[in-house]
Order: C-alpha cells, then sequence, then structure tokens
C-alpha cells in the first residue's frame, strides 16, 4: 500500500510540474514554437540516452528508476531551477542595476549551484533509499547522466524557442547547433561528477568520505558549470576558443572516463565472481563469459538460436543476477554492503541456480 502510495505522489508531482512548465512555455513562446523547440531539442537525446545505457549494460539500472530519473531532470530540476534563478536574477538585478551583469551573476553564482543540486538529488536519494540498487560509481554516472538529459531536453526547448522567437530560423539553427550538435553532453558531463562522488561514497564505509565524496562531486560539477556558463555569455571567439581549449579536452576526457569505467566493472565483476566459482557455485567458463561484453552477447546469441525467447529470457536473469551477486560482493569487500548482504546473496545465488535450471532444462 505504501508503495503504490509512493508512485501515486511522484506520478502526481510529475504532473503538476508538467502542467507548469507546459502552461509557462504555451504563455511565452506560444504553442507552435513550443513544439517545433521540443522536436528540436529531443534529437540529442539520441545520442546522450544510448551512451549511459551502453555504460550500463553490465547491470541494468530498472527501467522505471532511469525513467524517473529522466522526468525529474526534465521536470521537477528545471521547474525548480526556473524559479530559483528568476529570483536569484531579480535579485541581482535590484543589486547591481544592470541587466546584462545581472544575467552573468544568475548564470556563473545561481544557476551552477541550484542546478547541480536539483539535478543531483534525485541521485542522492535513489542512494539513500534504494541501495540494492545502487551499486558505485558508474550507477551514480548513469543515473546523474540520464537526469542530467532530462534537464537539458528542457532547457534546450526554452532557449531554442526564444532563438526563433528573436532571429526566426537563423537564430534557431544557430542555437540548434550549438547546444544540440556541439555541446549535447555539457549538462550530463557537469552532473556525473555528482554522481562519480555518490558512487564512491556507496562503496566506502569511510564516514568521512561518505560526506566529503558527494559535497566534494557536487562542487566540481557546479564549478565546471560555472566556469562553462562563464565562457558562453562572453560570446563570440571567446566561447570558441573555450570550446576547443576546454570543452572539447573535457569532453574527451569523459569519454575515457566512461570507457574505463565500463572496462572496470567487467574486471571487477570477473574478479569477484571467481570467489564463487572456488566455492562451485559458478564454472570458470561461466566467470569468463560474464566477465566481457563479447561474452555475454555470445552466450544471448547462443540461448535464442537454442531455445528462442524463454531460454533467452532465462540467460538475461542469469547475468543480470550474476552481475549484482558480484557488485555485492564488491561492497562486502570494502564493508559498505547493508544489513540484509548476506540475505541478498543467497537470494542471488538461489536466482542464478534457478535460471542455469531453466537454461539446461530448455536445451
Amino acid at each position: 500500500m505504501r508503495g503504490w502510495l509512493l508512485v501515486g505522489l511522484v506520478v502526481v508531482g510529475f504532473g503538476l510540474a508538467a502542467v507548469v512548465l507546459a502552461v509557462y512555455y504555451g504563455a511565452t513562446l506560444g504553442l507552435v514554437t513550443t513544439l517545433l523547440a521540443l522536436v528540436l531539442a529531443a534529437i540529442p537525446l539520441g545520442i546522450v540516452i544510448p551512451t549511459f545505457l551502453w555504460l550500463d549494460r553490465f547491470e541494468a539500472e530498472p527501467a522505471r528508476y532511469l525513467v524517473t530519473a529522466f522526468l525529474w531532470g526534465a521536470l521537477v530540476a528545471a521547474l525548480v531551477a526556473a524559479v530559483f534563478n528568476t529570483g536569484a536574477h531579480v535579485a541581482f538585478q535590484s543589486a547591481i542595476g544592470r541587466e546584462d551583469d545581472a544575467l552573468l551573476a544568475t548564470a556563473v553564482f545561481s544557476a551552477p549551484l541550484v542546478e547541480e543540486a536539483s539535478k543531483g538529488l534525485l541521485v542522492l536519494l535513489i542512494w539513500w533509499f534504494r541501495r540494492r540498487e545502487f551499486d558505485g560509481i558508474i550507477d551514480g554516472m548513469v543515473y546523474a547522466g540520464v537526469v542530467a538529459a532530462g534537464f537539458a531536453f528542457t532547457e534546450n526547448i526554452q532557449y531554442l524557442g526564444m532563438a526563433y522567437d528573436s532571429g526566426g530560423d537563423a537564430s534557431l539553427t544557430g542555437t540548434f547547433i550549438a547546444r544540440c550538435l556541439f555541446t549535447p553532453f555539457a549538462h550530463p558531463m557537469f552532473t556525473v561528477l555528482t554522481g562519480i562522488g555518490i558512487g564512491i561514497a556507496a562503496t566506502t564505509q569511510n564516514r568521512a568520505l561518505k560526506v566529503l565524496a558527494p559535497v566534494g562531486g557536487y562542487l566540481l560539477a557546479a564549478l565546471s558549470h560555472a566556469v562553462w556558463n562563464l565562457a558562453a555569455i562572453t560570446g563570440g571567439a571567446g566561447m570558441l576558443s573555450v570550446y576547443l581549449v576546454v570543452e572539447v579536452p573535457i569532453f574527451i576526457g569523459f569519454v575515457a572516463l566512461v570507457v574505463w569505467a565500463r572496462r572496470r566493472e567487467g574486471r571487477l565483476i570477473g574478479r569477484h565472481l571467481s570467489e564463487y566459482a572456488d566455492a562451485g557455485w559458478l564454472s570458470p567458463s561461466e566467470v569468463q563469459m560474464l566477465s566481457t561484453m563479447n561474452g555475454r552477447r555470445s552466450a544471448r546469441v547462443w540461448a535464442r538460436t537454442s531455445g528462442g525467447r524463454a531460454m533467452l529470457r532465462s540467460m538475461r536473469r542469469f547475468q543480470d543476477s550474476a552481475s549484482e551477486l558480484a557488485l555485492l560482493r564488491a561492497r562486502m569487500h570494502h564493508s559498505a554492503a547493508d544489513t540484509r548482504a548476506l540475505e541478498t546473496e543467497r537470494e542471488l545465488l538461489e536466482a542464478i541456480t534457478a535460471s542455469r535450471r531453466d537454461l539446461l532444462g530448455a536445451y
């Protein structure tokens, strides 16, 4: 009953935020402009979302949590940021007196702190209330990236719509290229730093690090966001120089981090599943298959070819349970698992055994 009540509250909250944003965009941009901007803002999602799903392949997060993360970013975080940034802009304008300076102050001092906090809060809530589903750095990166993708989607609707209203097709095209094609990963790159901090907190028993890692990640996210906004406000050649000298290297580093994190998780899974192979729960060949994406993919192809959809589902359950078991074991090694760790370990071992039995029976 409590679960359904929570779901109902979340749905109502998202619905109210959606209505407020729809009314705001409809009133300020108009229906046609809003719909045009919405379609264009959705295009970079076809690049950003698959990137984080690819990162999440070893131990995929529940779809309902990923959808919640996206909607949180697109609706709740975007609305909270709009309200606080508007208030900050009014305050800065009252104190400074010049519109341009007030915009700069809002973009550099208010927006990074407010936006990174509103996005990162959802990642923190998932770790705090659903720790069994939060295994470490990659989970933090994935949830942070999806939240940020949702936030960027809504923000892009506003910027694209304003560009079209003020400058027509030429301004819209320039804004689309700058925001949706050149920098689609800007928001995710910022918020991923918060996610990494929370991921570190999830895998350590050090009380100081549990606090310092998320706070440090958030501050780094806000700082990088502020630097980017400062460069964007300067415009022209300054923005291009920062893009080439700062943003491109940061993006390359981000890609390298994503690739490293996924390979690291594969090695971690192999290392900890080997302990269960030594105890007789898994065979060495199963551990080898589970430790690489190529091995997992080949196993799923074999299952589909040999036994159809039913056998494929059993193979996926086998792989998912094994990944979750390995990551649980990693947290247990660091004394970072919850009080139900042994019970969860037993449940996962039973799930692996049942899935193997289904596979052998189908074959």
